[in-house]
């Protein structure tokens, strides 16, 4: 029984064997060449239309959109100062990152610039304030301190009588309006109407009158004179006349 079972198994395996060899030895079906003729050639006859550009046609191309190549803009005279000042920064506080440097020295120009502008504030306002001898935004007369020259800053050596003159004679009433004011306080300073201070104001003077006849007649004359020499404008003939007899009586008042 064996030896036919043994028999059947070689048979099938050698038939295996042939029918491989039989496949590795069939050749591939040939496929037939296929020719082509001129007649199967297919000739395009339609007119070609010939295309130009038009004139100058660049310039419908020069927008940023078309500028395919970014170029990094040159640095100007106020960049180049910001990376020095950077440059600066990162050498005397050692920092890694370039543009942390950057920020610092941004952060520090500003507060430069804010102390420069309020400081030519300040002296513009400081140039102001001794000129005219008073805040220039300021509109009541009462609180501003008297501007003084030199000159003036004693008005108990000056010969008002003398300064009245030489203004009038030069055409400069309102100088001489100027003078017969301080010629008051000098004379009622001098009668203990007041106390002179060159810091005080024409409010402080009025505080320290104790008759209300006497306070009523400086807060009249301090009128005129705010009236007339800080209003900046010429005065004619009449008003200076009537404004000089008022002063000369209230210094005939005040002498007593």
């Amino acid at each position: 029984m064996n030896r036919i079972f043994f028999i059947l198994y070689f048979l099938f395996f050698c038939g295996i064997a042939n029918a491989q060899d039989s496949l590795l030895i069939e050749e591939p079906p040939r496929i037939s060449a296929v020719k082509y003729t001129e007649k199967d050639i297919q000739i395009d006859s339609e007119a070609v239309e010939a295309k130009t550009f038009t004139k100058n046609f660049q310039k419908k191309y020069t927008d940023s959109d078309f500028n395919y190549e970014k170029k990094a803009p040159e640095k100007n005279l106020w960049d180049r100062f910001k990376d020095w000042i950077a440059s600066l920064f990162r050498r005397l506080f050692s920092f890694s990152d370039p543009q942390t440097s950057l920020k610092f020295a941004a952060i520090f120009l500003r507060i430069v610039a804010v102390i420069v502008v309020v400081l030519v504030i300040y002296l513009i306002v400081k140039a102001i304030i001794n000129k005219e001898g008073q805040w220039i935004f300021g509109k009541n007369a009462n609180k501003r301190t008297l501007h003084y020259s030199d000159i003036e800053k004693n008005i108990h050596l000056l010969d008002f009588e003398k300064l009245i003159k030489e203004s009038l004679e030069a055409g400069e009433k309102r100088t001489a309006v100027r003078y017969y004011y301080l010629w008051l306080l000098k004379t009622m300073a001098q009668h203990n109407y007041i106390e002179w201070d060159i810091e005080k104001t024409n409010s402080d003077y009025l505080y320290e009158i104790q008759n209300p006849k006497d306070k009523e007649e400086f807060t009249y004359l301090s009128y005129l004179y705010n009236y007339i020499w800080y209003g900046e404008f010429e005065i004619d003939d009449a008003v200076f006349n009537k404004t000089e007899n008022r002063f000369k009586n209230a210094l005939k008042t005040f002498s007593r």
